[in-house]
């Protein structure tokens, strides 16, 4: 039995260690911490981050990255993207010589700015740097585990290499598509969870069905107009991993990125919000990177400055709301 690795024992990467082993695979499930793999060996589901969700006998939880990583064919690193460059660094000695290296995890590094398979590029050997996939796409954990119907998306620079991903992860309930565009797929993926924050806001605010469209469809021209202006193509934004996420993350009742949004906009504090979930709101810390890349870049993104604002300079949301609202008129199409 083929074996691979899921790097990361949270909702998601829980969820996508059981679909690789419903496909057959042997599963290395690695958590950080002795306590939760032991856990997970225990008693044969994630109570913590994805409770009710049975893990099949093919899936081996361990905390061990040596034991993790050994004779293993593909590596999916399923960690929050403030721990990436961590896990990566310390896993680094028992990276497999082949393979693909997936990173399923949404964000943008803080420090650096760069997007998650960049990281990966930055931390592994030359050698190591074609065998870098992003897996993108509408996904909520909680779903994929339970075997919902879900359409995600494989990025690669080469192609056999996403059409091997594409094989070991499809099945009749996980469609999985291929692309090339990797910085597409990533800067949707992150983006998207910064626009939740702003839409959930307006939603908490009770702005309407009318205001949540206006942001999602405006959201979604920032988002293409960071990633074109680094190199995507701009289809990639109206696929799974733009619009498609986007949409699932502004609207869907699992989203926590949205959650955080409502919450503010109902009064709470930033950090009285994050102490109540258990589980990374990547958009956070998104907001942080985007609104830096935005600047860097120069490129006009207003509904994630407000958020940035809203989220870090201490802006109440309605004031958000209506600093976006009181903006000089311009063509739709104006970049």
């Amino acid at each position: 039995m083929a074996k691979v690795t899921v790097l990361g024992a949270g909702s998601w990467g829980t969820a996508l260690a059981k679909a690789l082993a419903e496909r057959g695979l042997q599963v290395a499930l690695w958590a950080r911490s002795p306590d939760i793999a032991a856990k997970l060996r225990a008693e044969r589901e994630n109570s913590a981050y994805l409770p009710g969700i049975a893990l099949p006998d093919a899936v081996r939880p361990t905390h061990e990255l040596a034991v993790a990583l050994e004779q293993s064919e593909s590596v999916y690193f399923v960690v929050p993207s403030h721990g990436l460059r961590e896990v990566l660094t310390q896993a680094l000695p028992f990276l497999p010589p082949r393979g693909a290296l997936i990173s399923a995890s949404k964000g943008i590094e803080n420090t650096s700015l760069l997007l998650m398979t960049q990281v990966i590029e930055d931390v592994v050997p030359a050698d190591f740097r074609g065998r870098v996939c992003a897996l993108g796409g509408p996904s909520f954990a909680r779903e994929v585990g339970a075997g919902m119907p879900t359409a995600v998306c494989i990025a690669s620079k080469d192609a056999q290499l996403a059409n091997d991903v594409q094989r070991q992860l499809a099945s009749d309930r996980l469609r999985v598509y291929t692309t090339d565009d990797l910085i597409g797929v990533e800067v949707g993926g992150a983006l998207k969870n910064v626009m939740a924050i702003a839409v959930g806001a307006a939603d908490g605010l009770e702005c309407g069905h009318n205001a949540r469209a206006a942001l999602i469809t405006r959201g979604l021209a920032e988002m293409a107009r960071l990633a074109i202006h680094m190199g995507a193509h701009p289809m990639t934004l109206a696929g799974l991993s733009g619009l498609g996420d986007l949409v699932l993350t502004c609207t869907g009742d699992l989203s926590r990125n949205r959650r955080v949004g409502l919450e503010l906009a109902r009064g709470r504090t930033l950090s009285a919000v994050l102490g109540d979930m258990r589980m990374v709101a990547e958009g956070v810390r998104t907001a942080k990177s985007a609104h830096a890349l935005a600047a860097r870049e120069g490129v006009d993104m207003p509904i994630a400055a407000e958020v940035h604002a809203a989220l870090y300079e201490g802006k109440a949301p309605l004031e958000a709301v209506e600093s976006l609202l009181s903006r000089v008129p311009r063509p739709e199409r104006d970049n």
